[in-house]
């Protein structure tokens, strides 16, 4: 007889088990409060700090300015945002290389603000067991009460955020005020919402989803550790057996009781007792957990701890080895080149380009004439008037049609001007060095341009 079975399709997608951390009290803990209003403060005061009548960060890109800290780039600045973003990388790298996801645990914005809607759903849902009853319960006043208030005050948080980080853009005092009278639209309107509901979304419900599944350096993070690396670790040795292994066994119990509190106030769900893996973010709770449990049981703390590989085989870990040598001295090198490029930065900036349309010709008094185009671009927030002049080879003064202009702040300013030398006696062609300082600076470096000047009319 033949007999068949019904074919059960098998699902290539399983919805993510929702993870209800539990609060954690402790030194680590208080680190990342610490970490996480200091971050906040910055981000959510700054844009409102001023300097010498400019916001203290603005990035005004209708006008092309750059206002940070004092100091204003031009696009002509870009390559300093360029330099930021290579020391911010290699400082990525080189902590990662000493102190593994250190970042990911106490400084990064998703991190920064899951914790900060974390403790708005602690403060109306209760910890990790009442929100689990809460979640399992059947709706009611209580529970929509409950429910609702918390996302109310995400919303708020989360509109307040992206307004914030518009302000970035926008001048914060006329955001919030046009915000205020119903009067906000365009791009800020679009982009408060946009970055308000992507906060939303990411800290308030996808969370540990973007650790794992979104975000790129937990993929390629490895490739920076060696045994050296700083990790979450949990002494094998002396937790096992388990207290309830042990007694299965009859064997004598390690010091870890399987009391799964280092499970459950992981904001990313996992068991840190399996070994180290990709979805840890080293944020240490775990280990304030466990300190917590070895003090009440009158075991000595340690049992999940900061460590290393080669320290959990039986070394010492080493902060000077290669890797790290090689990475801090590469950062270095770049931070001194960009403070370098940074104090030696000049508010001035000339381009010569001759005219290649028009090439040399014959004027009056025998002279050979060249035209240029002339740009002078001025970094300063005040207009500044700018004198032009030019030698050839041999230090001598060219004449310029016209050398004296007036540029106003944070503009460029582009003239066409001609150059008339004696004709040439052994050369078709010759170096001009043309020189511009401000009038009121003449003392200064200023700045230079070289261009070439054709010392022979084509006909």
């Amino acid at each position: 007889m033949n007999t068949s079975t019904a074919h059960v399709p098998e699902s290539l997608y399983a919805s993510a088990e929702k993870i209800y951390p539990r609060s954690v009290q402790g030194r680590f803990a208080r680190l990342r409060k610490l970490a996480v209003w200091a971050l906040l403060g910055f981000f959510y005061v700054t844009p409102w700090l001023r300097w010498d009548g400019m916001p203290l960060v603005l990035l005004d890109l209708p006008a092309r300015r750059f206002h940070i800290f004092g100091m204003t780039l031009v696009p002509q600045d870009l390559f300093l945002l360029t330099g930021l973003l290579v020391i911010a990388a290699l400082t990525l790298f080189l902590v990662t290389t000493l102190a593994g996801r250190l970042w990911c645990g106490y400084a990064c914005p998703q991190t920064v603000w899951t914790e900060l809607f974390m403790w708005i759903e602690h403060w109306t849902e209760g910890d990790r067991h009442q929100r689990m009853k809460l979640d399992k319960a059947p709706w009611s006043a209580k529970k929509v009460l409950r429910k609702g208030g918390k996302h109310v005050l995400w919303v708020l948080l989360a509109w307040w955020t992206g307004l914030t980080f518009v302000g970035f853009f926008t001048p914060m005092p006329g955001l919030v005020t046009d915000a205020a009278q119903l009067q906000l639209g365009g791009w800020p309107l679009f982009w408060s919402i946009f970055y308000g509901f992507a906060t939303w979304g990411f800290a308030g419900f996808m969370r540990e989803q973007v650790c794992r599944y979104m975000c790129p350096y937990a993929r390629f993070q490895s490739v920076m550790f060696d045994k050296d690396t700083l990790i979450i670790s949990y002494d094998a040795l002396r937790g096992e057996p388990r207290k309830h292994l042990a007694k299965r066994e009859k064997a004598a119990a390690g010091d870890c009781i399987d009391c799964l509190r280092c499970v459950q106030v992981c904001p990313t769900g996992i068991d840190i007792r399996d070994g180290l893996q990709y979805e840890c973010i080293a944020c240490a709770a775990c280990v304030d957990a466990c300190d917590e449990v070895m003090d009440r049981v009158g075991k000595p703390r340690g049992l999940v701890r900061y460590s290393s590989t080669h320290r959990d085989e039986g070394g010492q870990m080493r902060f000077f080895r290669p890797r790290a040598v090689g990475y801090a001295v590469v950062w270095l090198a770049v931070v001194v080149g960009f403070a370098t490029l940074v104090f030696t930065r000049s508010d001035m900036e000339l381009d010569v380009i001759r005219d290649r349309h028009t090439m040399a010709r014959s004027v009056a008094g025998g002279f050979v004439e060249n035209i240029y185009t002339v740009k002078v671009t001025n970094k300063a927030g005040t207009p500044r008037e700018v004198r032009l002049s030019a030698v050839d080879e041999a230090g001598r003064s060219v004449v310029l049609s016209r050398n004296l202009w007036t540029v106003a702040p944070y503009a460029s300013l582009r003239e066409v001007i001609s150059v008339r030398v004696p004709p040439l006696d052994d050369a078709s062609t010759m170096g001009l060095t043309f020189t511009a300082y401000w009038t009121d600076d003449e003392e200064g470096a200023g700045a230079q341009a070289r261009a070439r000047f054709i010392g022979q009319e084509i006909r």
